[in-house]
This record gives structure tokens, sequence and C-alpha cells, in this order.
């Protein structure tokens, strides 16, 4: 009978482990296996590489893309610029309209598209090298017609890099992702550093909210809203969407979240930084509490057979009101911009 009682024992601890483990499995979203795969499209002219491929049909159903493209003689610290391309359709072809930002003083990198009513609506990460401090900040503009200029918002930088996040200093705002709120109010998600973990600094997902499209904007005050600088790892490029009574937001995850989640945090020296994992998804109530994401997309080897590079900023192509593709950023050796999936049957 004893020896039956620890068998027994043995076995339900044994259950409990598999249970447990089990739970920890950061699955595929329904999102996720709804991706089908595209083609690679936006191929940048010699000297030049493209970035952050941000999409949106206008009221007459034709496709506007407005993306980075970096010289390669310099950073895109420093040297980027907003460009805008048009076509029938996603894969294309796609024609040059004009440069959309450039300065030679200042960097305009990875833009965010959303239309509210008649108003379209560019969210970006503005870097002012005229300024001593030099750091990356968010800025938003507006315009009616996608082929007139854009009107840049007063209260720009609308997300500074500086100030206060609760008792921290802020030293970075960069990579929005723009929506309207369940309330009618105005929401801009995006990756925050702040001095807090000193020295180090880890990337976190924060949260701006206002009145106004073109501010001022308010930091969230229990900002950040997803961290993982608890387990000295990081998380970029949000993008936040609200669709049938829930928010979502997918995520690069830069250096393993989801095998920290899982029980096998990655070790230090063994991270590859960037995107060469899937990227994470994550559904809220209220877009303030998050909790446990799952997998949001794959990388580019397994979507187009081919070897793995890094797959960021993903940002979603909308169409009568319901998702039409992920495009998603694709550089190491590839020419090209990205990439983009078709989401067939979600939701």
């Amino acid at each position: 009978m004893r020896q039956f009682l620890k068998l027994f024992g043995f076995i339900c601890v044994f259950l409990m482990f598999i249970s447990c483990t089990q739970n920890l499995t950061i699955r595929e979203s329904s999102f996720c296996k709804s991706l089908v795969p595209g083609k690679f499209i936006l191929e940048a002219k010699k000297g030049w590489w493209n970035w952050c491929m941000a999409p949106i049909y206008d009221e007459k159903g034709e496709l506007h893309i407005f993306m980075s493209t970096i010289p390669d003689s310099a950073s895109w610290t420093t040297a980027s610029k907003i460009v805008h391309f048009t076509a029938d359709r996603p894969e294309g072809p796609y024609q040059f309209v004009d440069t959309t930002f450039s300065s030679k003083y200042a960097s305009y990198h990875n833009p965010q598209i959303s239309k509210v009513g008649d108003t379209y609506v560019l969210v970006y990460l503005f870097r002012d090298n005229s300024k001593p401090s030099n750091r990356q900040e968010i800025g938003i503009a507006t315009t009616k017609s996608l082929y007139d200029p854009w009107v840049e918002s007063p209260y720009n930088p609308i997300i500074r890099a500086s100030g206060k996040m609760g008792n921290d200093n802020i030293i970075h705002a960069s990579n929005p992702s723009f929506l309207v709120d369940a309330e009618g109010k105005y929401r801009i998600y995006y990756k925050s550093m702040t001095d807090r973990h000193k020295p180090k600094s880890y990337r976190e997902i924060s949260l701006a909210i206002s009145d106004n499209i073109e501010g001022p904007y308010e930091n969230y005050k229990e900002n950040p809203l997803i961290s993982y600088a608890n387990m000295e790892i990081d998380i970029e490029d949000p993008y936040a969407f609200y669709y049938k009574g829930m928010y979502y937001m997918i995520v690069e995850d830069r250096m393993g979240v989801k095998n920290a989640l899982e029980g096998n945090l990655i070790p230090k020296d063994k991270i590859k930084l960037g995107g060469n994992r899937p990227g994470l998804f994550y559904q809220s109530k209220d877009g303030i509490n998050w909790g446990r994401p799952e997998i949001g997309y794959n990388t580019n080897n397994y979507y187009f057979n081919q070897e793995l590079a890094r797959t960021e900023r993903p940002h979603i192509l909308w169409k009568d009101g319901k998702p039409e593709c992920l495009f998603l950023a694709c550089h190491d050796k590839d020419p090209t911009a990205g990439f983009f999936l078709r989401i067939v049957g979600w939701k």
C-alpha cells in the first residue's frame, strides 16, 4: 500500500509538471494562423535601403504606402526620410509619388498611418540632430488628401524624450502606433525607455492619450504598460488597433520574450537582437492590461523558405473596415522593404 501511495504521488507530481509545462507554452494566435504568404515588394534603388511600410487605401481604393528610406552611406538615425508610393494592389507594381518628410538636420523614420473621418493621420519617429540631446521622439501630421502636403502638429514632438514617467526620467520615445479608442479619444502606443534601470535601459511599451488628434498628448500615469525589464529583456515595434470591441497589439520579440515566458530564458551572450523570432500578439479589453501574449506572426524563413533575416515593424492594411494584409519590414541582404502576408478568415 505504501509503495502504491508513493507511486501515486509520483504520478501526480509528474502530471502537474507536465500540465505546468504545457501551460507555459506560447501558442500561435488565431491571427497568426490566418496569415498566408504574399510577396516581397518595394525594392530599393541603388545606394539606398527601404524599411517600415505603412499601408492605407484612400477613398477611391488606391493603395498608398509611406515608408522609410535610408542611404547606404549614412545611418537611419541621421539621414532617414519618409517617402510615398502608390499601387493598385499589394503585389504592386508601385509608383513613386513624393518625399513626404526629409531634412538635412533631422531624421524622419518608422511611420504609421491611419484615417479618422476625412483626416489622414501619420505618426513617426523624429530625431532632431541639431539638438545636443539628439534623442528619438515622436511627431504627428495630418492631411485631408494623400496628395496634399502634410501639416505637422504645433505640439511636435508630441511625445518627448524628456520629462517624467512616474518617478523616472524619460530618455527615449519612438515607433508610435495611433488609434481611436472606445471613448473616442486618441491613443499613441510607443516604445519608451527611462532611466529606471540605469546604467542599463530596456525597451518597454507605453501609452499617451489626447482629446485631439494633434495633441497635446499626456503619458498614461501607469506607464509602462508592457515591460520585461525584470528579466533584463525587451520588446519593441508595437502596432496597436481597436477592432470589434477589443484592443490588439502586435510587437516584435526583440530578445526572446516568448522563450522567457516559457521558462527558457536565452543567455545574454546567445541572444541575436532584432526580429529573428516570431512576433507576439496581445489582446486586451481596455488597452491598458495586456496579459500574456500569443504568437502573432512567423519569420521570413517560415513563410518563404529562405535564410532567416530580421522581420520587424508590423502594420495592417485595412479594407472596408477589415484587416486584409499584414506588412512586415525584412532586411538583411534582401533589397526590398519587406513582404506582406494575406489575412484570411480571421475574426
